[in-house]
């Protein structure tokens, strides 16, 4: 179906895609004018017993472990039915904030359980977007007739139930996944028809390829990205400031500030302040890093000329005028003094990486798979549980192998061998109970414990008894006894 939209989101058990799971996927198909296309899809996926779900998340959610054991598809399951239904050609998989969440956690998914996990997303002439950066964009420059929410702080804000509500649109119950994505297209096609020029340009323009003409061009340019404050609606005019290593990456510099101070700086100091600090009002390097695979949304300075847009972001066009001038005085001196900083960073990251043993789960980032090993991963898929040993001599990549009999377990856990039981359970009890200081099972009835001494309604406190129990029933046999 060539052409579609295909609007989803997910409900997971926490924040990590590396370690967390998805516990709820929906999604609707509809066509380039935002008209739904068949019946919207709605499931749930079950937890295994080596997953310590984050209580939090499940009171924000309301899905509860049970829940998804009673009513859920495994993985592989789930795979087979969004590759069927969903993965068609020519589909635009789009969704609130899914570039950097929800699409971190499909490729995890994928990972796990032997499929490629990028190919799902640009094969066939798919592709992706994602509704946050319009809606910011959007607000920033162009905010028209829409209502824009705030905290009760005083901030802009962009949350999904509180634009559907300012707007009268129906959200009849935020973050339960279905409810989410018919919520995020009728705010899609309120700002479509606000503003269908600004929509237009930022789908048309959502490519690497279009992203990094507009950078690489060396002119300033518009950003909005959630890194931007939101203060100034999470917009700036930023410039490249030079190529990053990473490739299909750029390093831009935020033209709100007065480069000279920077420019002065030694590698080491550059380092200070671009390291993370919890502060949130610590001065901080004005240099982001944009990769061009993220939808970044830019647009020409021009978007600029209207005097509101400048106010509603609190920029000053001849001040960046001026930082740019200043900028390329000295550009590639400082670029350089970046990049070594960077390295600086980028080492420190590895020593502390190096200090542990990552899970296999967590390795998607280590290296593609080379075609064998694909070819493999699609016979695995194909075969029945009790051939999956047989096949695992034929791979080449040391990660899969180590996942192989995670997926047995994960996805059949009948068709396992009394020793491969044993296996799995030593693994589920490694799992449950690793942790610096703690164990995630000693942190996760510590935060329940801490969950009950705050006023909770009837429903929660139901919720926080399920999760009460499946506590307990993911403690491994022999240490329950």
């Amino acid at each position: 179906m060539a052409g579609s939209f295909f609007f989803y989101d997910l409900e997971t058990s926490g924040l990590d895609p590396r370690s967390a799971r998805i516990m709820q996927f929906a999604g609707q198909r509809t066509d380039m004018d935002l008209k739904p296309v068949g019946d919207p899809i709605n499931v749930m996926v079950r937890l295994t017993p080596d997953t310590v779900p984050s209580p939090d998340a499940i009171m924000v959610t309301g899905i509860t472990p049970q829940q998804t054991l009673a009513d859920g598809l495994t993985e592989v399951e789930f795979l087979k039915l969004f590759h069927a239904e969903v993965v068609q050609p020519g589909t635009i998989y789009v969704g609130f904030n899914t570039v950097r969440f929800d699409d971190e956690f499909m490729r995890h998914i994928h990972w796990r359980n032997f499929y490629d996990p990028y190919e799902w997303s640009w094969a066939n002439d798919c592709s992706r977007w994602d509704i946050l950066d319009l809606i910011r964009m959007t607000r920033a420059l162009r905010p028209g007739d829409v209502e824009w929410p705030f905290s009760p702080e005083g901030k802009a804000t962009n949350r999904l139930e509180l634009l559907t509500k300012l707007n009268g649109l129906d959200h009849e119950h935020a973050h339960d996944a279905l409810n989410d994505v018919l919520a995020t297209i009728a705010v899609t096609k309120l700002v479509r028809s606000k503003q269908p020029d600004l929509f237009n340009y930022l789908l048309f323009s959502r490519d690497k390829k279009s992203a990094a003409k507009r950078v690489e061009s060396g002119q300033p340019f518009v950003y909005t990205s959630g890194r931007y404050p939101s203060e100034t609606l999470h917009t700036t005019a930023a410039v490249l400031l030079t190529k990053h290593p990473q490739a299909g990456s750029a390093l831009v510099y935020d033209l709100r500030h007065d480069p000279t101070p920077y420019m002065q700086m030694s590698p080491t100091e550059l380092a200070d302040i671009w390291r993370y600090n919890p502060d949130r009002n610590a001065k901080r390097l004005p240099v982001k890093t944009m990769k061009y695979n993220r939808c970044p949304a830019v647009a020409p300075l021009g978007v600029l000329k209207e005097a509101t847009a400048q106010e509603n972001i609190a920029l000053q066009l001849d001040r960046v005028s001026m930082n740019y001038n200043l900028l390329k005085s000295g550009q590639q001196a400082f670029a350089k003094n970046v990049l070594a900083a960077l390295r600086i960073l980028d080492n420190e990251r590895e020593a502390k990486q190096a200090k542990t043993i990552p899970d296999v789960d967590a390795r998607l980032y280590e290296k593609f798979m080379s075609d064998n090993d694909k070819n493999v991963c699609k016979a695995i898929r194909a075969a029945q549980s009790n051939d999956l040993t047989t096949i695992a001599q034929d791979i080449k990549d040391e990660r899969l192998q180590l996942l192989l009999p995670l997926y047995k377990a994960r996805n059949f856990p009948k068709s396992l061998t009394d020793e491969e039981r044993i296996v799995w359970d030593e693994y589920c009890k490694k799992q449950v109970f690793e942790g610096e200081t703690r164990s995630k099972l000693a942190k996760y009835f510590e935060r329940l414990g801490e969950l009950a001494e705050t006023d909770l309604t009837d429903n929660q406190k139901y919720i926080l008894e399920e999760l009460q129990l499946y506590g307990q029933s993911i403690i491994p046999g022999d240490v329950a006894d």
